[in-house]
């Protein structure tokens, strides 16, 4: 757990929430346009999905340790060679080989490897986890200071090194599932001991719920769980280009760089939060919630000093709601949705349904940062298009609320496989 969530911190720090501190500097040495260079990003969001499906095979075949060691590898390349570029087809080609790199060494992996090895604590231990990516987003001040002082490129280099540095030795500890050494989740005595009232029915609920991916695929329950999650993904991929559209709408670059940064307290307290409500309350309706302020964080960014009429929606609380509620509802979110798919579809095929849900939401993922640069690169401002987020990112709440329980698609899925061995039997 704590080599996995060193690596989670590193990789948001510098990637997932550290990157928009690159963003503005490498337009500026450049001069592409907004939406060409966040097509870069979104390539890589792009390809990972196309790889993750991969990547969860390959991790429930292989294990966890090589397949994170190979990651590791080439995304520290990927960060060296983004460090020399002079032209945009060498940041797209950077770009791909970080997917590559990321695919295997990072989320999908770290997340499986903690899924098979809790059940009835399942939602505390991705929180804690994802938690670490939280506090990824309080080094980003740090990030730009650094940029301001070292340039972007030498920043990169060393972003690269220290990738080698943490996630190598990270890898070596990595272990599939404890069934093979001895152990049961959670902690529980390999001799069985029992784990006494609902935890106890719950924990033999979620290891006896073992779906195929063929079989999730089938299901109204995931194609909606990734409809939400997709449209999730969409908004919350737009935080590579938060910090540069705050400066557009007025806001000081050093403020600005403070509340992009400080989203990750409402992130961290709400991935916290809500990981340990999890395992205690209906997942679904924590789940609406916390789109429902994430929705009220994205609409607080779109007016941000903007002047409507002559009532203008000034910066202290805009940027308050924005901070808290975007902070809070993404957060929030990640190991709920996680914790969902352990949950409904068990853990002997969990990184492969994690793999194939990466997937299916990578595409909207890849869309968001393109979309909000070529609004701006059209209008001359990022507001319209945080505005258009705002209203798909609500249809998110309706989408959760309405998921069906996890009897009712354990039942259907029973009702699923007995309808195919009656026909292979007619057969």
């Amino acid at each position: 757990m704590a080599a996995g969530g060193t690596v989670q911190w590193y990789t948001a720090s510098v990637f997932w929430r550290g990157f928009q501190a690159f963003f503005g500097p490498i337009v500026d040495t450049f001069g592409w346009s907004r939406g060409a260079t966040a097509g870069a990003v979104s390539l890589q969001r792009t390809e990972s999905g196309l790889i993750s499906p991969f990547v969860g095979t390959v991790l429930d075949k292989f294990g966890p340790r090589r397949a994170m060691a190979f990651g590791v590898v080439v995304t520290g390349g990927a960060f060296l060679l983004m460090s020399f570029v002079n032209s945009l087809w060498q940041l797209y080609l950077a770009m791909a080989l970080m997917t590559i790199g990321m695919s295997f060494g990072t989320f999908i992996v770290l997340v499986a490897t903690v899924g098979n090895w809790f059940v009835r604590q399942r939602g505390r231990a991705l929180a804690v986890l994802m938690a670490a990516s939280a506090v990824g987003g309080f080094t980003l001040p740090v990030l730009v200071a650094a940029i301001d002082n070292f340039g972007w490129r030498h920043v990169l280099f060393a972003v690269g090194i220290g990738f080698w540095a943490i996630g190598l030795p990270a890898s070596l500890v990595m272990r599939r599932r404890p069934e093979d050494y001895g152990q049961l989740p959670d902690g529980d005595p390999a001799a069985g001991a029992a784990v006494n009232g609902k935890g106890a029915a719950q924990a033999r609920a979620a290891v006896q719920t073992d779906v195929r991916v063929r079989d999730a695929l089938r299901l109204r329950f995931f194609w909606q769980l990734a409809l939400a999650t997709s449209l999730g993904q969409l908004v919350s991929s737009t935080n590579l280009i938060h910090l540069d559209a705050l400066k557009q709408f007025g806001v000081s670059p050093g403020l600005a760089a403070t509340a992009a940064g400080s989203v990750a307290f409402g992130d961290l307290a709400g991935r916290l939060i809500t990981g340990f409500l999890g395992d205690r309350y209906d997942k679904r309706l924590l789940l609406g919630v916390a789109f429902a302020l994430q929705t009220l964080g994205t609409a607080g960014l779109t007016v941000v000093n903007l002047d409507a009429g002559g009532f203008t929606f000034h910066t202290a609380w805009t940027l308050a709601l924005f901070v808290v509620g975007f902070g809070l509802g993404f957060g929030a979110s990640v190991p709920l949705r996680l914790a969902v798919l352990a949950d409904y579809f068990g853990r002997k095929n969990y990184g492969s349904i994690l793999g194939v849900t990466s997937s299916v939401s990578a595409g909207s993922g890849a869309v968001g940062p393109i979309f909000a640069g070529a609004v701006f690169d059209i209008t001359g401002s990022y507001r319209l298009a945080f505005a258009i987020l705002t209203g798909l990112l609500a249809v998110t709440v309706p989408l959760t609320l309405t998921l069906e329980s996890q009897r009712r698609v354990a039942a259907t899925v029973r009702a699923q496989r007995k309808k195919r061995l009656q026909a292979g039997r007619r057969a």
